[in-house]
């Protein structure tokens, strides 16, 4: 009997395996001749895009119609979008348009969301405005790495904070400065060694 339970779990298991992850399919529907930069995770996107229901045709957001024309900015690879932007979205081109086929479960899943239905499919035309370098990026951690040994200490990270906050004219004294770097490798830190490696240079926080 213990036998034909453990074949038979085996069997199940054998089965899911073969069960094809979801993908999103990609159309590309112009693309420029010349691309200096392609996208990658953590990259801020500015795009323009609508949304359609692949069921009916039902337009539900766009940015020309429904955000006066005005594109929006987004951080591709760390979830600020559904996983089928973070997915379909890579290698991209500014001027490049790409039209996105995502199911339900990288979209919104079993719940929906406002006017999209659960488990609903959706199509998605994407225009590629721009593309700046993210908090979080490989561009910004070598900005901060002075000394570029791929890890950053406590007073790298201290001079960075130290330039963004006067840029942006909001000096601070030293103690705020020391309490907010211990708050930052309090969180970043996984491995308390001293330092934050390009590893745990993560997509999460905002005070980098």
């Amino acid at each position: 009997m213990m036998e034909v339970m453990v074949l038979a779990a085996l069997l199940a298991c054998a089965g899911a395996a073969l069960i094809p992850e979801p993908e999103v399919q990609v159309a590309v529907v112009e693309k420029p001749y010349i691309c200096k930069r392609k996208t990658k995770n953590g990259d801020m996107l500015l795009v323009h895009f609508e949304g359609f229901l692949e069921s009916n045709g039902t337009r539900f957001h766009s940015t020309y119609a429904d955000n006066n024309n005005q594109p929006v900015w987004f951080t591709l690879g760390i979830k600020e979008a559904i996983k089928g932007w973070d997915k379909g979205l890579k290698d991209m081109c500014v001027g490049e348009k790409r039209k996105l086929v995502i199911p339900s479960s990288l979209a919104y899943g079993k719940e929906g969301k406002g006017k999209i239905p659960p488990e609903s499919t959706l199509i998605f035309h994407i225009n590629l405005i721009d593309i700046r370098n993210g908090p979080r990026s490989h561009e910004s951690f070598q900005e901060m790495d002075l000394n570029d040994d791929w890890r950053l200490s406590k007073e790298e990270v201290k001079a960075y904070l130290k330039t963004e906050f006067e840029k942006h004219g909001s000096p601070m004294n030293e103690t705020q400065h020391e309490v907010l770097v211990e708050s930052i490798f309090e969180k970043e830190d996984e491995d308390s060694d001293g330092f934050i490696s390009a590893r745990e240079f993560t997509y999460v926080h905002d005070e980098l």
